[in-house]
């Protein structure tokens, strides 16, 4: 059965779902996009998405395409249609509408919003079961990785360039650190136990899982550190892990050949995982 999709106003089946071949999101990547999380019919960390949405909006200074109860009303009507009990709804707002120009268009514009559903089994994959394995590449997205905007060409780059070595995805480094996965936060657990993850900033993503993942981490008392670290460090550390709105807390069992631990998913991260969707699903909406 073909998904139904929603493009500016209107539920249409795929097949009929059409944007403008002059969209800036098309000719400039003019545009921000949030995905969220299905278990049960029902949306993971809904109110973060929508707070991320806001400030990636604000920061590219692009319209607003509805409240946030409109955008909930629009993610409940397309998990009804569409039947979806797990997967993701992806939502994106570009620009809108004009000729080709680097010059924004006038004001008033209206932005272009769509949204579609994705059908995907996100708890019992082989990924969270075996862990992942990844490379590192280095990081050459440009400054701003901390608004959510569609310019992906080089995550999809280096997510290709892993899965041509046999791998699962890529942990890009910068200045000697790890900055992120290709579409995930990334993690290492020392030998203490202490979880190390990247500060905030405009070199990552702003991670709602990530968000959700220190509030439980503190729930169970896991010392955290914010602050970068090495490959090297990395690749000596008791566990790695990622997470995201796909990947929840998924764990990372090897890095460019070295496996991390005895290259099993570790104990903390499986009660990360656990205590995530334990958590999550009892705020899902």
């Amino acid at each position: 059965m073909s998904r139904i999709v929603y493009v500016n106003g209107t539920y249409v089946p795929e097949a009929e779902a059409k944007l403008s071949v002059f969209d800036r999101g098309l000719l400039f990547a003019d545009a921000v996009y949030e995905v969220t999380a299905v278990i049960d019919g029902k949306l993971l960390d809904f109110p973060g998405h929508m707070a991320r949405l806001r400030r990636s909006l604000a920061e590219l200074r692009l319209p607003s395409p509805g409240s946030d109860q409109e955008i909930l009303a629009i993610h409940r009507e397309l998990l009804a249609r569409n039947a979806l009990t797990q997967g993701h709804i992806y939502l994106m707002v570009t620009r809108g509408e004009a000729d080709r120009d680097f010059v924004w268009p006038k004001d008033g514009t209206p932005p272009s919003f769509v949204l579609f559903t994705q059908k995907r089994d996100a708890i019992e994959t082989r990924e969270a079961v075996e862990g992942l394995r990844v490379i590192t590449v280095p990081d050459l997205r440009w400054g701003r990785r901390d608004i959510k905007t569609v310019q992906l060409l080089y995550p999809s780059l280096a997510k290709m360039e892993a899965k041509s070595r046999g791998k699962d995805d890529a942990w890009m480094v910068e200045d000697g650190t790890v900055t992120e996965g290709t579409s995930n936060n990334a993690y290492i657990v020392t030998q203490d136990g202490t979880i190390v993850t990247r500060a905030l900033g405009h070199d990552i993503l702003h991670g709602i899982t990530r968000a959700a993942i220190m509030k439980v981490a503190g729930e169970l008392a896991l010392h955290v550190e914010e602050r970068p670290f090495t490959v090297a460090e990395a690749q000596g550390a008791r566990e790695a892990f990622i997470t995201s709105a796909g990947a929840f807390v998924t764990p990372v069992v090897e890095i460019d050949g070295t496996p991390i631990g005895d290259g099993r998913p570790g104990p903390i991260t499986r009660r990360l995982r656990a205590a995530y969707l334990e958590a999550a699903l009892a705020q899902a909406i």
